[in-house]
């Protein structure tokens, strides 16, 4: 036991021992810097705070160079007496201008400040006139308070620390060698200051820099809901699009199964293609029941609703009179000569329509509401717009996907929407949907 026990203490003092030779260098790496910290501006005061602290800079200092009054022990040459008070002038400055430093670069402003502190007392026999400080002023000591505050609001809260350490150690050891005596016992007081200052500048900074992550993660919560948003309106389309191209490959492996028998003598090589076709078709609705069951979320509409028919224009005046049928008032106008649609644009129009009505009725109640469908040369536009609610709305909880639904829907078929507020106080939805789906999508077109 008493080898273990000389083992620990062996590698006990060794640690011990590594930590001091490390002292050196983490002070090097973290107070031997010039580098640029500037001040950030407040949310409500902006630059206010630094005008506030040039202020009292200034006045610090001015108060300062009223506070030390050269006194000699004997009479000096004239030329002695200039250099002196050029000296503590020079000095003063060196303070205040430290303060101001502090508001960008506060490393080197802490290093200015402390030196003016530590050799303050070294020129000539200055004194401090009124209830002395160690050696030094009360407006010097708060102009170095100050500095340690602006250090601590920026910096980590060990470097603080340190700084705060080496402030302590260098100034106590100017009050031991250059102050009398009965001035020693306030090193106490302006120890306790310094490590106020300090102290309350490191709250700050940490209040800060929580409320900063605090904002950079709902930020990035938000990034990750509207992506999961977009991922789950994209599936809920394809899931949609499988059932119109599911029907469309099915009508296709029918055909080419009945086509031989519909030919008087079918040659083996038709036979053989339409075989072909079939087999391909086939296997084009097995590998899209893949991708469909990759797609399906666990909270996925039961099998009878699943595989029903997908809703087309067809239906319109069923969805009208469901919407009705909530107490909104809804107004339908078709322009142009209606004709049959693509299957993906006919399901697209529906559910565009769909959830402008969906909006209306969750953000407009009481208001009413004008569904135009025209049908043109080329394409379909579909605009529905609703006037200023009468009562407001209820809250909605969560995201909704309608206005995204609508622009994913849009931009597969390549068309244009428009969404936006009226200048009566109502909403209007308007998309331009191309019918003529045979042209390819250009390579690495996007959605808007």
């Amino acid at each position: 036991m008493r080898r273990v026990s000389e083992g620990g203490g062996t590698r006990g003092g060794l640690r011990l021992w590594e930590a001091v030779q490390a002292v050196p260098r983490t002070l090097r790496e973290d107070l031997w810097t010039v580098a640029r910290d500037p001040l950030p501006s407040l949310r409500w005061l902006g630059r206010l705070p630094h005008a506030h602290a040039v202020l009292f800079a200034v006045l610090m200092g001015l108060a300062n160079g009223n506070q030390y009054e050269p006194q000699f022990e004997s009479p000096m040459a004239p030329a002695a007496t200039t250099a002196v008070a050029t000296a503590v002038t020079l000095l003063v400055v060196l303070q205040s201008g430290a303060a101001v430093l502090a508001l960008s670069r506060p490393v080197p402003a802490w290093w200015l400040s402390t030196l003016a502190l530590f050799v303050a007392r070294t020129v000539g026999e200055t004194k401090v006139s009124h209830a002395p400080l160690w050696s030094w002023s009360f407006p010097g000591i708060a102009l170095h308070t100050l500095v340690l505050f602006l250090l601590a609001l920026r910096v980590r809260p060990r470097i603080a620390a340190e700084a705060l350490g080496l402030t302590l150690l260098l100034s106590g050891v100017a009050a031991l060698a250059f102050a009398a005596p009965a001035q020693q016992p306030s090193l106490l007081q302006d120890a306790v200051t310094c490590t106020t200052a300090v102290v309350v500048g490191a709250s700050l900074r940490g209040r800060r820099v929580a409320r900063s992550q605090l904002v950079e993660q709902e930020v990035r919560t938000a990034d990750e809901r509207a992506r999961r948003t977009l991922l789950e309106e994209r599936n809920r389309i394809a899931r949609e699009l499988h059932d119109v191209v599911a029907h469309h490959m099915s009508v296709i492996s029918i055909q080419a199964q009945v086509a031989p028998h519909l030919v008087k003598e079918p040659t083996d090589e038709l036979k053989e293609n339409l075989a072909g076709i079939r087999e391909n078709a086939v296997e084009a609705l097995t590998e899209l029941r893949r991708v469909l069951g990759v797609l399906r979320s666990e909270d996925a509409p039961a099998d009878g609703v699943r595989h029903a028919p997908q809703p087309t224009l067809g239906r319109l005046d069923e969805l009208v009179g469901k919407v009705r049928g909530t107490g909104l008032a809804v107004v339908t106008e078709t322009t142009g000569e209606p004709r049959p649609l693509p299957p993906g644009v006919d399901l697209s129009a529906f559910r565009i329509v769909q959830e402008a009505l969906s909006n209306a009725m969750r953000h407009a109640p009481g208001a009413a509401v004008r569904v135009d469908i025209g049908y043109r040369s080329g394409g379909l536009t579909l605009r529905v717009t609703n006037s200023a609610p009468d009562r407001p709305a209820p809250p909605s909880p969560g995201a909704g996907h309608g206005l995204l639904g609508m622009h994913e829907r849009t931009a597969m078929l390549g068309g244009e929407l428009a969404t936006g507020p009226t200048p009566d106080g109502g909403y209007e939805v308007t998309a331009i949907l191309p019918t003529d789906t045979t042209k390819p999508a250009e390579p690495g077109e996007d959605a808007p």
